[in-house]
């Protein structure tokens, strides 16, 4: 397969990949910008995801940095290829308090079967950032039986 094909294109795969996640649309999750080995999701500020102080709630911030992670070792990968969390260490720094939240995930140290990945999440209110959430992830790498 040629890299001018879609599917060998990573941004087409991972948004190929990204579309047929049910949970994104159900949260209003956007993706970001795709590099090879990072990528970011994009999420408005909801009121239904929050917890009872108002903060973005910390399963929905899990939730898109897991995903950003998980899509930034999957740019790495091959057609035809899919993406697993093995586990994931999350830290919450600040609350999440924004008008809208990036979630970033980026590739420390690819593997033939495990990637290690580095995520943050970051709430924005206006131009400001506060960084809420720091974590490391580790991903399997799925290949066609």
């Amino acid at each position: 397969m040629s890299a001018a094909t879609p599917q060998a294109d990573p941004r087409a795969r991972v948004l190929a990949s990204f579309e047929r996640q049910s949970i994104m649309r159900l949260i209003g999750a956007e993706l970001g910008e795709v590099e090879p080995g990072r990528v970011e999701i994009l999420l408005p500020y909801r009121a239904d995801l929050c917890q009872q102080n108002g903060f973005l709630h910390a399963g929905i911030s899990t939730t898109i940095a897991d995903s950003a992670g998980g899509y930034a070792a999957y740019s790495l990968f091959e057609p035809g290829e899919d993406v697993l969390t093995s586990e994931f260490k999350m830290n919450f720094l600040a609350p999440a308090d924004g008008e809208r939240f990036v979630a970033s995930g980026r590739v420390l140290k690819p593997g033939r079967r495990l990637s290690v990945c580095q995520v943050e999440m970051h709430a924005w209110r206006g131009e400001r950032a506060t960084l809420c959430l720091a974590g490391l992830m580790t991903t399997v790498r799925v290949t066609p039986r």
